[in-house]
């Protein structure tokens, strides 16, 4: 029994509301940070004429090539997070830790990208790179599911469905290409393949669905 004039301890409930906005926000702002620490770590090209510049831009293309794949990547993921959260009501702990989890591993892709633009040891850096956006689409989908578990609206929840499936896919390509680097440095096209493979698959099945 509480003691008189002292408030019992307060049991907090798992479905305690947060304020999404916030969590959208933040995601934002570090999302923001990430693609501008991948800029910063590109090289700049040299040369006193025309033909130098060019020169120096080929050397460093591989640095510009991980840029674009990883701004992709960012940029891909910050989508699916919006369309994710104009679903979300409920913002639990759970889904609020899995965010986080997700936002260190789009902080770290930095890291991963100057890695993978270095100069031999193909296999262990493209090994690291993937598995970091493996651990990124890992994350992603844990958030989803969350905000699956926590919804009670059938539309929403279709939409949450759909919105999740491309992450998916998209993740189980940087999965599968780990040990496809094993045998051929045209691993890389296994993260172009799948999502293509996805979207062409959905606008097959949705010209299906129209058509009966």
């Amino acid at each position: 029994m509480p003691t008189q004039g002292m408030m019992p301890p307060m049991r907090l409930d798992p479905r305690t509301k947060l304020p999404a906005e916030r969590v959208v926000l933040f995601t934002d702002a570090v999302l923001a940070i990430a693609i501008t620490l991948l800029a910063l770590e590109l090289p700049i090209p040299t040369g006193e004429t025309n033909a130098e510049l060019l020169h120096s831009l080929a050397e460093h293309r591989d640095h510009y090539i991980a840029f674009g794949i990883s701004f992709l990547v960012i940029a891909a993921y910050w989508r699916a997070h919006h369309r994710l959260f104009l679903r979300v009501d409920v913002v639990t702990p759970r889904l609020i830790a899995c965010n986080t989890a997700w936002l260190f591993a789009q902080i770290v892709m930095p890291f991963a990208t100057e890695i993978i633009s270095g100069d031999g040891a193909f296999e262990a850096r493209f090994t690291l790179y993937a598995c970091v956006q493996v651990l990124a689409g890992g994350m992603f989908l844990l958030i989803a599911r969350e905000a699956v578990r926590v919804e009670d609206d059938d539309a929403d929840l279709v939409a949450l469905r759909r919105t999740t499936a491309g992450s998916a896919v998209q993740t189980a390509g940087f999965l599968l290409s780990i040990p496809v680097a094993f045998v051929t440095h045209w691993a890389y096209a296994l993260w172009a393949l799948a999502p293509m493979a996805h979207s062409l698959y959905g606008r097959i099945r949705y010209r299906n669905t129209t058509e009966d």
